[in-house]
Formats: C-alpha cells, structure tokens, sequence
C-alpha cells in the first residue's frame, strides 16, 4: 500500500539514492549529476520559497516517489509553481504519481499559487503522458536547452491551472 505524506529531513537519503538512480537511467530529468541525502535536505530546508515536498512510501516507509513544488524560478511569475516528480525506476504506471499530485496540488492552493508549471524534456516520453493525464496543457516550447553535461534538448512547458 502507498501513502503519501510531507517529506522531512530523515528521508533525503532515500529520496537522493532514487533520485540518482534515475539519473544514472538518463532520458528523464534534466539533473545529470548525483546528489546525496544532504543535498536533498539542503533544498527542501532552504532552496527554494514557497515550496511543499512530498515523498510516497511503501508499507516498510520506503521512499517510492516524491514531488515538489516551489516559487522562485526566474521566468516564472509569483503565481506560478514550479513542480517536479520523481518515481522509483520499475515503479511508474502505478499510481504513485496520482497520489502525489494529489497531495501536490492541494499543497499549491495552500500556498497561494494560481497555476503549476512542469518543464519536462521532450524526449521523456513517460514524463509528457504523465503530466498530460494529470490535466496539464501544452503552453510553450524550450529548443536547444543545454544540460550541465553538454548534452542538447528540447523542452516542452505544460501548465495546470488550480
């Protein structure tokens, strides 16, 4: 059974060997260096304004999934979050993802955002279907975005309105 809670600085280890293991998959997130359990915790202590962090655990509190969302991106206006998601390699299709957002979005309204942004390559697939079933629309395009590692990609822009 999955459940989903607010992340807290306990699960930053989990949360960065997922995570990682998604960059080392590579085709998904724009992060193309490892983080650790501290750097997690760093950002959801003080990276970022306005934000809302949660973790999706398994039965054991495994960290199977996690979400965020935050202000402070310099294109977007104050109104606007930005979100990310993150599903454990082999996990996605079931679910997880839903019950996050869930949690997201009601988090976003708390917060006084009036719409969420997702920035998601144009070449993660799974990624764009994602946030397309959740409600998301198409709104804008990112052409020749490069990543820390060189490597070139578009980016597709999506919008949630709460």
């Amino acid at each position: 059974m999955i459940t989903v809670r607010p992340a807290i600085a306990l699960d930053a280890a989990s949360m960065a060997n997922l995570l990682n293991a998604i960059i080392d998959e590579g085709g998904t997130t724009a992060l193309t260096t490892q983080v650790s359990g501290p750097d997690l915790a760093d950002w959801m202590a003080s990276k970022y304004e306005r934000a809302a962090w949660h973790v999706a655990v398994d039965g054991s509190e495994q960290v199977v999934g996690f979400q965020w969302i935050a202000s402070g991106t310099d294109y977007l206006p104050p109104e606007a979050a930005e979100i990310a998601t993150f599903v454990q390699v082999g996990q996605t299709g079931l679910g997880i993802g839903s019950k996050l957002f869930d949690a997201t979005r009601k988090a976003a309204k708390e917060l006084g955002y009036k719409w969420i942004n997702a920035n998601i390559r144009a070449d993660n697939e799974g990624g764009l279907i994602y946030y397309q079933s959740r409600g998301f629309q198409d709104y804008g395009r990112i052409e020749g975005y490069e990543l820390a590692d060189g490597q070139v990609v578009d980016k597709i822009l999506k919008r949630y309105d709460l």
